[in-house]
């Protein structure tokens, strides 16, 4: 058995107290919700097929457009759960507080694609054979995380996935134009951030307990973060609008998610880090100076192509702060 193994099967077993604080906690936290209680199924009517309802046209949504695709690109990034199932459990174990924890968090995280896939067919808000299309051809993908195996990596993943997710979901309502779209994701959000704080409080036991390989977890997440979704189809146009329209971009991606996490951990004042762990904390200080600059060139873009569109005549669609 590799060091490298030594160190993450012993940090199971002495997190695990961790997590069964950490477990009980959210469960006297978080709050039951019903899907079903957040659609306006009185809005619904059949589709063709053997019902021989009415066929979708794209004027029978009151969703903006690019409400529309960032609700998509949301929806089938949580229809993949068996596959983030899997990956979890893999890396953490099933034992005790883990194993219980996995699976009411996944149970928790199934309410989300149910609720807006029932929204968006209720409401006839999306094409539902493209999505359905779209559903299949994404899930035979599957998700596969590039740290197999590796609780470390993973928990710091989902830290800063689960925030992510969180801040799209509350966008995408926002400029849903639709009160009951925002109200639903305002829910759906409430969870990402209770499970995001899940993981965070677990991290911060591993960096007391293994600081520099927990730094090294950190900066490789950071510095190489992608969505789960990535690599779905029509990720890379949706994913350009969806920046373009404030709902989810660098700028939100380093002021909301990662300097917050960050701070919560109080990485930058840290002095129990040593060799590897002080060159990744070094190496994620030079990344975020290059995310920052990355940052003023977007916004300098963004605001020249939202000026060509109002000299044509066309109001630019983006998120009011």
């Amino acid at each position: 058995m590799s060091g490298s193994e030594t160190v993450q099967s012993r940090l199971i077993r002495e997190l695990e107290p961790v997590a069964a604080v950490e477990l009980e906690r959210h469960l006297s936290t978080t709050k039951d919700w019903y899907p079903h209680e957040y659609v306006p199924w009185s809005e619904g009517r059949n589709f063709p097929g053997p019902l021989n309802g009415d066929a979708w046209e794209a004027k029978d949504s009151k969703l903006t457009p690019i409400a529309q695709d960032s609700l998509v690109l949301n929806l089938l990034t949580e229809d993949n759960l068996p596959s983030y199932h899997t990956e979890i459990a893999l890396s953490m174990g099933r034992d005790g507080a883990w194993n219980t924890w996995i699976n009411r968090w996944t149970a928790e995280e199934a309410r989300h694609s149910i609720v807006i896939r029932d929204y968006l067919m209720a409401t006839r808000g999306v094409d539902p054979n493209e999505l359905e299309d779209l559903r299949m051809a994404h899930m035979q993908v599957g998700y596969e995380t590039p740290y197999v195996n590796d609780m470390l990596h993973t928990v710091s993943y989902v830290t800063f996935q689960e925030l992510a997710t969180r801040i799209s979901h509350r966008n995408t309502g926002k400029i849903s134009n639709d009160d009951i779209a925002e109200g639903m994701l305002a829910r759906v959000a409430l969870d990402e951030n209770l499970h995001m704080l899940f993981y965070r409080n677990l991290l911060a036991g591993a960096l007391k307990l293994e600081p520099n390989a927990a730094m090294r977890a950190i900066t490789d997440v950071v510095t190489n973060f992608k969505m789960p979704g990535a690599g779905m189809p029509g990720w890379g146009r949706k994913s350009v609008q969806i920046a373009l329209a404030g709902i989810y971009d660098l700028q939100l991606h380093l002021e909301d998610v990662v300097n917050p996490v960050l701070r919560a951990w109080d990485i930058w004042n840290l002095e129990t880090l040593t060799g590897d762990g002080e060159a990744a904390r070094d190496e994620l200080a030079l990344w975020i100076n290059q995310a920052q600059a990355d940052v003023a060139t977007f916004t300098e873009k963004r605001e020249n192509h939202f000026d060509r569109l109002i000299a044509r005549g066309q109001e630019p669609i983006r998120l009011q702060n």
